[in-house]
């Protein structure tokens, strides 16, 4: 199954779950509920709906996120611009906390199910990243209604995951729910290797940056709340182990020395008549060259397979938390494994140098400039992918998710590459990027999941995380605010000359991101917020 297909809402009555408890009677189904907007209408020229359930059918309840909307009312002067994030920020906690509860044979193991909206199912990747909207309000807490409850219930829900199948990317809730296993109809045709439990793996979609979310919803937590002590207990340990294994035995090359070709420790077919769908030669995806140091994935977080393996943003974000997570390592001391945290700080290390080595390659089109850029994916044999696919990892989030910074040159050139709107040196008739979309209602960077002519708000709302330029921010939220089409509520992806024609309006991860967005600029842009964002 594609993850954000064209379909207006289908799927799951996540809003009759309340924090783990039996259903609220009269709540309405939100992927229905979400494709018009609701009274009260926004004072401003776009008129966006009011789009939150009622607060006795929101999946959890949190004080500091109601107290932190409410302030925010003080800090936005623009109002739509405020009814934007009014919708947006709760949304994961108003939709997609599906359960909460406890491990069967530990009531003091939490575990948190978080599904990604109009799919009952939990990726990785997603659901560390709709945590992570929240990471500013995360503070120490044992109470199991707080927001540090609910991070430990997803790091242990991931690492029970993690220890069942760390080649699969998505997975069906966990027994103790007792909600029923999603049906993936696409799954239906796959033959993967190693094999998977279909009753407790939704997708097995190999993807690097799956097995970085872990070690990005660990750090987090563990740079918010100081909590040592969690990380000792439970499974998060083995849980970790296999993250590292798994990442390690994804670099095993195409070829032997001797010029056999090696047996790859994952394989993936699908019958689709989508080539982003399934992997060439069999299984295997495209060759990759030896000893070059890093990971292979097959897929992107768009779920869409990669061209050439080294998929580069991914291995920037698992060297920037493989190094993060080594310091938890650390704190733990002897609970851990010996040598562990030493392995992962050389890993993460040696990982840095490989991606800096081999990801960074000439862009074709800067003519006599000859700028160097991040290539988005490399095969080690010389072959690149000058790109940038709207989801995160992403090129163009690099300095978000840590690995580099704004004024790294070599990133500079690369955002110049693939947003075409940007100065960059060279001749500014060309634009390296294939999935920058144009268009009146908005512009940016798409890709190939849902295809030309549609942008995705997520770049733009990355693009805004990543600049210091107060014009290119105002031009993104304009975009922004005038593109959902009345809802008020960010979309998958917007047909960037329609802004009535868009794919999943319900997607919590872009909602909660547009919110971490807002809380980023008012402490370092807030007069940027005071201003009208009206036609």
């Amino acid at each position: 199954m594609a993850r954000g297909s064209k379909l207006a809402g289908a799927g799951v009555l996540a809003c009759l779950w309340v924090a783990g408890t039996a259903s609220a009677q009269g709540c309405p189904d939100y992927s229905t509920y979400s494709t018009q907007p609701h009274q009260p209408l926004s004072s401003g020229s776009f008129q966006l709906g009011y789009m939150r359930p009622d607060p006795g059918c929101r999946t959890f309840n949190l004080s500091e996120v109601e107290s932190t909307i409410a302030a925010m009312a003080g800090s936005i002067a623009d109002p739509d611009l405020y009814r934007l994030f009014l919708n947006a920020f709760p949304n994961t906690l108003d939709t997609a906390i599906r359960w909460k509860g406890t491990a069967a044979d530990n009531p003091d193991e939490e575990l948190t199910f978080v599904i990604t909206g109009d799919i009952d199912a939990m990726w990785l990747r997603d659901s560390a990243n709709q945590m992570q909207s929240y990471k500013s309000l995360l503070k120490a807490s044992t109470d199991r209604n707080s927001l540090a409850s609910l991070y430990r219930g997803v790091i242990n829900l991931q690492a029970r995951y993690l220890l069942e199948s760390p080649f699969c990317n998505s997975f069906q809730p966990p027994v103790e729910s007792g909600i029923a296993p999603a049906t993936n109809g696409a799954a239906t045709d796959d033959t993967v290797t190693p094999p998977y439990n279909a009753s407790l793996v939704f997708e097995c979609k190999y993807e690097l940056d799956s097995l970085a979310a872990f070690l990005e919803v660990s750090a987090d937590y563990f740079s918010a709340t100081g909590d040592t002590a969690f990380f000792g207990k439970f499974n998060w340990l083995a849980a970790l182990q296999a993250v590292i294994n798994t990442a390690t035995s994804m670099m095993t090359p195409t070829y032997g020395s001797n010029g056999t070709v090696l047996a790859s420790p994952y394989t993936f077919t699908r019958l689709t008549t989508r080539s982003t769908e399934t992997l060439a030669n069999n299984g295997l995806g495209s060759p990759v060259a030896a000893g070059t140091g890093l990971i292979r994935s097959a897929f992107r977080p768009s779920d869409d397979s990669t061209l050439l393996q080294f998929f580069i943003p991914a291995n920037m974000m698992f060297s920037h938390y493989l190094e993060q997570t080594a310091k938890i390592v650390d704190k733990l001391g002897s609970t851990a494994p010996a040598a562990l945290g030493a392995h992962m700080h050389a890993f993460a290390a040696e990982l840095r140098e490989a991606v800096l080595h081999h990801g960074i390659v000439p862009d074709p089109n800067a003519g006599e400039f000859a700028a160097l850029v991040y290539a988005y994916e490399v095969d080690g044999f010389g072959s690149s992918i000058i790109m940038d696919d709207a989801n995160i990892p992403s090129l163009l989030s690099a300095p978000f998710f840590g690995f580099t910074s704004i004024s790294d040159p070599v990133y500079q050139n690369t955002r110049g590459a693939i947003l075409s709107d940007t100065p960059r040196p060279g001749p500014a008739q060309y634009n390296s990027n294939p999935y920058y979309m144009h268009g009146p209602v908005i512009s940016g960077v798409g890709g190939p999941h849902q295809g030309p002519g549609y942008a995705w708000p997520m770049a733009s709302i990355v693009r805004i995380l990543t600049s210091d330029d107060d014009d290119e921010i105002v031009d993104q939220l304009q975009m922004l605010v005038s593109s959902t089409g009345g809802l008020g509520l960010i979309h998958e992806s917007v047909n960037t000359f329609d802004q009535n024609t868009w794919t999943r309006q319900w997607f919590s991860w872009a909602n909660g991101l547009f919110g971490q967005m807002i809380l980023d600029l008012k402490e370092r842009k807030p007069d940027l917020l005071k201003m009208s964002y009206q036609p």
